[in-house]
């Protein structure tokens, strides 16, 4: 599924559907407001898997981000997409996902803007992580307090969204509540 050319979901603010573009063409100075989504994958002993985008990604190369980011195809729920993305990207199978906030953002970089309406989600998963060099340079655990320590010191070494999404899932109860599981 991930090899056929991939479309992206064009929307209002209200994340309402207008229309549907290419996602290779789609990223450009002027991007339009499209769906994507963000993943904060923990593990049992509450480290988060951050990942190093691959070199040839047109958005943030080489950026650290969070566990993993991507957009929901035409009539895919944001649920579905997350699932399908952690498997292509991080060889996971993901049995369940938890909506924590909603989340908007815009921000450019090398000529190239990200501009979308993009849920965070957060996951919980013990096992090996199979990344997909198309994808992911690199991956990385790390703890949850370590990593509000460095996002705090060093926010401009991550990506933007991810850096903003931590802030918003720390400040978050039903995050917090699932966190200490």
């Amino acid at each position: 599924m991930e090899n056929c050319e991939e479309y992206v979901v064009i929307v209002d603010e209200e994340d309402k559907q207008i229309g549907i573009e290419r996602k290779l063409t789609v990223h450009s100075k002027n991007t339009p407001l499209h769906r994507a989504f963000s993943l904060f994958l923990f593990n049992s002993t509450k480290e988060l898997l951050l990942q190093q985008r691959a070199k040839d990604k047109k958005t943030w190369p080489l950026v650290w981000s969070n566990s993993c980011c991507g957009h929901p195809l035409p009539d895919e729920s944001y649920t579905s997409a997350v699932i399908r993305r952690t498997l292509y990207e991080l060889g996971i199978k993901l049995n369940a996902v938890e909506k924590i906030s909603d989340y908007r953002y815009c921000f450019s970089r090398d000529g190239i803007m990200e501009n979308e309406i993009c849920p965070v989600f957060v996951a919980f998963y013990d096992g090996s992580v199979v990344p997909n060099p198309k994808e992911v340079q690199a991956v990385k655990w790390i703890k949850w307090e370590d990593w509000l320590k460095e996002t705090g010191k060093h926010p401009n070494r991550y990506s933007p969204w991810c850096v903003e999404e931590t802030l918003i899932l720390a400040a978050d109860s039903k995050f917090n509540r699932l966190h200490v599981l």
